[in-house]
């Protein structure tokens, strides 16, 4: 019978880190599959680095147990660096040395066997788009290439499993979604992506998503099933004249938790749908904006994520409460 951890690239068991008093991943358990791309949401400070941190070996955990690449995150951190790459948001580059310079002091890092150095350097060099760049210095090269280059160093040593933090924070668009088709490559591969995320259209390539907040993990599945099972209210997406001055007054009606600008009309949370629709409707024809539509959607991954927050908040409200 195979071993079902073989099939598990990270398993995480009430992991946690405290700093002092202050605790900043907070006794959280999964696992991440083999080939998987698995996403980790969370706003600043929801611990969402000191986990990865802790799950690349650099910094021990306060309690509880884990394992990544087969390998103890307590006593086995060393063996843990030399199979995984990791790349944060600064790209972790020298900036004075060459587009060549960096991937060779990389290479060296990773004790890569003379006879492999030539081919995997042009390997990244083919990856990132640097051919012809090879000799210019790091610091010159635009977000996109830095970005790129940054990723190739990272997997020089073709790692199993890859860590990225906040990979795409401060790259256009257009170089976010050449990452992606990059980071779909890596897995098609077999190699398992561990990413860490604030924006939330990212999050929907994701094969599964951890939502983290305050140190917490509070939702772990599929942005569907995030979506269709997780979701405590309904969303209404409402298209109307003058959506901001609508907006306050949606606000103060009965069973409406919620209300957000969402491009050019609002989404609003309520705990029925059917009831705030029908309410909503009459205050726009009282009031005089011009309703386009008033219906019931499937949730966004950001509605999901605000309302599990919110839901998090009220459920802790009474025990800081109680604490004062």
């Amino acid at each position: 019978m195979t071993d079902a951890r073989n099939d598990k690239a990270v398993v995480v068991r009430d992991l946690e880190r405290r700093f002092g008093t202050f605790v900043a991943v907070d006794r959280i358990s999964f696992d991440v599959a083999r080939g998987e791309i698995f996403g980790f949401l969370g706003p600043n400070g929801a611990g969402k680095s000191t986990t990865i941190r802790m799950l690349c070996g650099i910094l021990s955990p306060s309690g509880g147990a884990g394992s990544v690449a087969g390998f103890d995150i307590r006593t086995q951190p060393e063996k843990i660096k030399s199979h995984i790459g990791y790349m944060s948001q600064r790209f972790s580059l020298y900036e004075d040395l060459t587009v060549e310079e960096n991937i060779d002091f990389y290479g060296g890092i990773y004790r890569i066997a003379a006879e492999r150095k030539k081919e995997r350097k042009e390997w990244v060099l083919e990856m990132a788009g640097l051919r012809e760049h090879r000799n210019s210095r790091t610091g010159i090269l635009s977000g996109g290439w830095k970005q790129r280059l940054a990723l190739g160093c990272a997997i020089l040593h073709e790692p199993p499993i890859i860590f990225l933090d906040e990979p795409t924070s401060g790259v256009d668009p257009i170089s976010r979604r050449r990452f992606w088709n990059l980071i779909y490559e890596l897995a098609s591969r077999g190699v398992t992506v561990f990413v860490t995320t604030h924006y939330m259209d990212e999050a929907e390539y994701c094969d599964r998503i951890g939502l983290i907040y305050r140190g917490k993990l509070i939702a772990t599945g599929t942005p569907e099933l995030l979506k269709s099972d997780f979701m405590r209210e309904d969303v209404l997406d409402v298209l109307c004249e003058r959506p901001q001055d609508a907006m306050g007054e949606i606000e103060g009606l009965e069973g409406v938790r919620e209300v957000a600008l969402f491009g050019k009309g609002l989404h609003v949370v309520a705990e029925n749908g059917e009831a705030a629709a029908s309410r909503i409707r009459g205050l726009l024809d009282e009031r005089g904006y011009a309703a386009v539509r008033v219906e019931r959607i499937v949730p966004s991954l950001e509605d999901v994520f605000v309302s599990l927050i919110e839901a998090q908040d009220r459920e802790e409200e009474p025990q800081r409460e109680v604490r004062r």
